[in-house]
């Protein structure tokens, strides 16, 4: 599995491709999309677009996973951490893939074992689980990575809970002894 995780905003959209093969995490890429800031915001929301595509098409991932939005006090950054977000979603639905998403607390819970973690933890943790040299730069795109990490997590514990119900449907436990 290769998934694409994208911490959007407006000044600056991290990207990180994570693998899985075997169990084991593997660090793909991982940087920042920055228009410029003096650019009109229309222009900047059509960067950060054709960036993710031809990220998509470069890297050819399974999945994209773009962090939702958190509660903010200032309307006018969350509807602009919107539009951003929409413009990640829209690229990776118009290159035939499926979006997930995960609240930055679900991120942090998956990535450090703590919802309420700090940015700086949540940076070394994905330094440690891909086994970088250095913790990702920009800060985005670690937050990016640990996104994707998040959604791999959660896909083998959806998978061992599908197992899990299966067993149980049909009778048999651990061994294929009935119960």
């Amino acid at each position: 599995m290769k998934v694409l995780g994208v911490d959007p905003g407006t000044l600056t959209s991290g990207f990180g491709i994570v693998s899985e093969e075997d169990h084991k995490l593997f660090h793909v890429v991982s940087g920042g999309i920055s228009p410029s800031a003096k650019s009109p915001f229309p222009i900047r929301l059509k960067k950060i677009y054709e960036e993710l595509e031809k990220i998509i098409d470069k890297y050819r991932p399974n999945v994209v996973v773009v962090e939702d939005l958190f509660v903010s006090k200032n309307i006018k950054s969350a509807l602009k951490l919107g539009h951003s977000r929409g413009v990640a979603i829209l690229a990776a639905m118009n290159a035939g893939l499926p979006v997930f998403e995960y609240s930055p607390s679900e991120v942090k819970q998956a990535v450090v074992g703590n919802g309420k973690a700090e940015k700086k933890q949540v940076q070394l943790m994905v330094k440690f689980l891909l086994d970088l040299q250095k913790v990702p730069h920009p800060a985005d795109a670690a937050d990016a990575l640990a996104a994707a990490i998040c959604h791999i997590h959660s896909s083998r514990l959806r998978e061992i809970l599908k197992n899990s119900s299966s067993l149980r449907q049909s009778g048999k436990g651990v061994g294929g002894r009935r119960q």
